[in-house]
């Protein structure tokens, strides 16, 4: 979850905390060294501090808090219970109320017994699935395999350790040879089509999303597998098997690349956590990666990465970087080997994939070389310039909807983006300020503002964006763990935009996104409309980097701290911790039903009330309540809304299924009744709202010569087409939109909809 990043000028408790470290830790700084105990002492000791110092609501360090770091620290080490022994764990436990103390006294000791065993186990248990894998299984056996690990207890010895793998590894192969099979079967049906009648079926399945490309793929295909022979289920049963070893070996192939930092690291995360879920510490990479989320840029080539086995593999091309530009490097290239500028090339297979990227990312204007296999198996340089390189799926966006005649837009804010370092550079408050203004050109009478999924972000862009849609008054009220409060306020009394706004959020939608519906609920600016309640984080976080405590030391990079410093409130007065924003029209969504936000954690902070600001309501919406009954009934009316509930009772019943049958044709038989169910929800994907969406005339013109962007463009107004709760914001628009009749009163279409 984004954390609410504020205040770092205005925090002068933690300047004084860095001042009082940078004297009293000075002289137990140790020397740089890889997997260096007296550097992890040291950060120990540094985290501990400032978490006692700077956090809102600090825990206090006694067997309470150690049993809690015992419980979460070992479930992080072995969360499926398929490495440690219950000898193991007893061992481990005799640790279980002395954490606390050995915090305090910077004692590794429990750390390096369970690292060292973890260790011991991983490398023992690699045997465990070659030695499954190496025969066929025998599927008509009856038994079943239980995947609710929270709940199993561990091994008691390590035949009873190799019989939990044995079965955790049949039931995977066993679901992957099963779908082998149904596909042999849709083979043999299609046998006697031609080539053309297959496109054809492909055609309608695709859509628009089939390319020339891809057309071309299937066709050859076709072609190719047409008279091919049916596997036989040896060859089947074979290939499952492969697969499934080729997964572990996957896994353990990451699990290599793993130092004892990174696990240090999850010992650092297990105690920062139990003071509350949004404390966390960020290694030295993990906060480079946070900061480029909060940004939505870096400077680099502008690739994805990703393992395959000794090998880094090219993913994704960024639309606009300098990679996508050069239209040399290819999803699919294998980088062999990375050069700086006229430097000798380092060979990288092998090698971690963080120290890979490493050497291929740096400053912009600084020259890469890549020597990449390309997928036909030659061998290429490829010479890049670093640039900068923006996500631009991190951006606001935005769509011109056309209902009856009368224009719409809707923007989609997938996080309150910022660049701390750059004030010239974007920022989701500039940004959506930009679309509103775009959409108003284009003649918009309603706008929609999508936070769905919305994890949240910095706070100053929240305040930024509620303030183009009222007068001027508080947005937010900030209280610290001293009592002090603080109020935000929108000081501009411009208004960017009067008319309807509709905001749908969903139980993702969290912290800066609920800061922002939570305003415009209160000033009765907007309808809020989706999940019952919004994901319920109502606390704002610092990001402190370790380093300035220790500048000019050579202690290497000690990464950063996110810890909870300030709770924030509604302008009403209520917090949104725990309870969220309660949406004004709750719309159903297929997770309403599974334990999900914050309510559900078990170290979060409480919800509380302080004084409410003076604020005075939004008052040029006269139809605002009759609205919100329109769409109300609307919801009890409308099938695909009660379909929609009724899957999420379902798939809250399926998430508490957890035994599976290892017998081949009882395996089936559950399956076969899954897909039965299936079928009934089928339509959910089916639907189609018939809404016409379309670019903005600037996005266009940039689609002409960006195929990347147009594709990506095409494919969101292909999910908007699907989207039911879409439909209902522009209803709801519809209604706000219409004038009261004085003589009859409030009437509109979705009025003659219901009546009819």
């Amino acid at each position: 979850m984004n954390a609410i990043i504020q205040f770092m000028k205005r925090n002068y408790k933690v300047l004084l905390i860095i001042i009082a470290l940078s004297i009293g830790l000075w002289s137990f700084i140790p020397r740089a060294e890889k997997n260096d105990p007296e550097k992890d002492k040291f950060l120990l000791e540094l985290l501990t501090y400032v978490l006692e110092k700077g956090h809102y609501n600090p825990a206090a360090f006694d067997d309470k808090l150690s049993k809690g770091i015992y419980k979460d620290y070992i479930d992080a080490l072995d969360p499926s219970k398929r490495f440690f022994l219950q000898s193991d764990i007893d061992e481990f436990a005799k640790y279980e109320l002395q954490i606390d103390n050995q915090i305090l006294n910077k004692e590794l000791t429990f750390f390096d017994l369970t690292y060292t065993r973890l260790m011991k186990r991983i490398e023992e248990s690699k045997s465990y699935y070659k030695d499954v894998l190496d025969k066929p299984f025998d599927y008509s056996v009856d038994e079943e395999f239980n995947t609710d690990y929270e709940k199993l207890p561990y091994a008691k010895n390590v035949s009873e350790l190799k019989e939990k793998w044995r079965k955790q590894i049949k039931l995977s192969t066993l679901s992957t040879y099963v779908d082998k099979q149904k596909l042999e079967e849709d083979k043999l049906k299609d046998r006697n089509k031609t080539v053309d009648q297959k496109l054809e079926e492909y055609k309608t399945k695709m859509g628009s999303k089939l390319t020339p490309e891809l057309e071309k793929k299937f066709v050859a295909n076709a072609e190719k597998t047409k008279d091919e022979p049916a596997k036989s289920d040896k060859v089947l049963e074979e290939e499952s098997r492969e697969s499934t070893l080729k997964s572990l070996n996957d896994y353990y192939g990451v699990i290599k690349d793993l130092d004892r930092q990174d696990w240090f690291s999850v010992y650092i995360n297990a105690i920062a956590t139990r003071f509350d879920p949004h404390t966390s510490y960020f290694a030295p990479d993990e906060k480079e990666r946070f900061d480029i989320g909060m940004s939505g840029k870096l400077e680099g080539i502008g690739a994805r990465l990703q393992k395959k086995n000794d090998f880094t593999e090219i993913t994704e091309l960024i639309s606009g970087g300098p990679a996508w530009r050069g239209k040399e490097l290819e999803a699919g290239d294998l980088v062999l080997k990375v050069a700086q500028g006229d430097e000798e090339p380092i060979e990288v297979v092998g090698m971690r994939l963080d120290d890979v990227v490493k050497k291929i990312k740096g400053p912009k204007g600084t020259e890469v070389r890549l020597t990449v296999k390309k997928t036909d198996g030659t061998l290429k340089v490829i010479s890049i310039i670093r640039d900068e390189v923006e996500l631009e799926e991190t951006y606001a966006k935005s769509s011109i909807i056309e209902k009856e005649g009368t224009k719409y837009g809707i923007i989609y804010l997938p996080k309150f983006y910022i660049d701390f370092e750059d004030k010239n550079s974007r920022d989701a408050g500039k940004d959506v300020a930009l679309e509103v203004e775009r959409l108003k050109a284009a003649g918009v009478k309603g706008i929609i503002l999508d936070v769905r999924d919305n994890g949240g972000g910095s706070l100053s862009t929240v305040v930024d964006i509620a303030g183009l849609f009222i007068e001027q008054g508080p947005i937010v009220q900030v209280k610290s763990a001293a009592g002090k409060k603080e109020v935000l306020s929108d000081k501009d009394p411009k208004v960017q935009w009067d008319g309807p706004l509709v905001i749908m959020q969903n139980s993702f939608s969290a912290s800066a996104s609920e800061i922002l519906a939570a305003a415009m609920q209160d000033y009765k600016r907007a309808i809020i409309i989706g999940s019952k309640q919004s994901y319920g984080k109502g606390t704002v976080q610092n990001v402190i980097d370790l380093n300035q405590f220790v500048r000019g030391s050579n202690v290497g990079d000690l990464g950063a701290l996110k810890t909870t410093t300030q709770k924030f409130y509604r302008i009403n007065g209520g917090s949104t911790q725990l309870e969220g924003v309660s949406s004004d029209i709750v719309m159903p969504d297929r997770y309403a039903y599974l334990k999900m936000g914050e309510r559900d954690m078990e170290n979060a902070m409480p919800w509380d009330k302080i004084d409410a600001a003076e604020y005075k309501t939004w008052n040029k919406q006269n139809n605002f309540d009759k609205a919100i009954a329109n769409s109300k009934m609307r919801m009890q009316n409308n099938p695909q809304m009660q379909l929609i509930d009724d899957n999420a009772k379902w798939i809250d019943e399926r998430n508490n299924v957890n035994v599976y049958s290892l017998q081949i044709n009882k395996f089936k038989n559950e399956q076969k009744k899954l897909e039965e169910t299936n079928k009934k929800y089928k339509s959910l994907a089916d639907y189609n709202n018939s809404l016409p969406f379309a670019s903005l005339p600037y996005e266009v013109e940039l689609m002409k010569k960006d195929e990347t962007l147009k594709d990506k463009r095409e494919s969101w107004f292909e999910s908007l087409s699907k989207d039911v709760y879409v439909e209902e914001a522009i209803h709801i628009l519809d209604d706000l939109n219409q004038k009261p009749d004085t003589k009859k009163g409030f009437t509109s279409r979705s009025d003659k909809m219901i009546k009819s």
